[in-house]
């Protein structure tokens, strides 16, 4: 039986450090890291463009590359804790049977954030670090670990 592939992806910054927080859980699976980095601390990421709301080409550009990255790997599992490249990798898994997770950030401390709010339409798990935002927000809580 082949292990379950993974993609582990979030924006560089806080989003990849929180990621990488939960990177134990991913020992047994077959993982791939995908951030707007080629690396950070020694593990290997698979290059995305860095983008937001303020220059859109950046942001349908990278939609593209996270696309063919999730043709090109074809995950069972997407797991992300943000912004638009999680947002985008999780709306991609969705349409090709991924089950899709979504980790909003603990700095979201008052409500889900943009993307957040918009992944939790999509995406199989939305998870707030804050209970208070959770039950807020109709999503699920399960600690504020990262």
């Amino acid at each position: 039986m082949r292990n379950k592939k993974v993609l582990a992806i979030a924006s560089q910054g806080g989003h990849l450090v929180q990621l990488l927080r939960i990177k134990p859980l991913f020992e047994e699976y077959d993982v791939t890291y995908s951030s707007n980095i080629n690396s950070y601390k020694g593990i290997e990421m698979e290059k995305v463009v860095d983008a937001n709301m303020s220059n859109k080409f950046k942001l349908f550009l990278q939609f593209f590359q996270v696309a063919w990255l999730m043709l090109r790997l074809r995950p069972d599992v997407v797991v992300t804790t943000g912004a638009s490249v999680g947002f985008f990798a999780i709306l991609v898994g969705k349409y090709l049977g991924a089950k899709t997770i979504w980790i909003d950030s603990i700095a979201n401390s008052e409500e889900l954030s943009l993307s957040g709010k918009k992944a939790r339409a999509i995406a199989s798990h939305t998870y707030s670090q804050w209970e208070s935002v959770a039950q807020a927000e109709n999503v699920d809580y399960i600690g504020n670990v990262l």
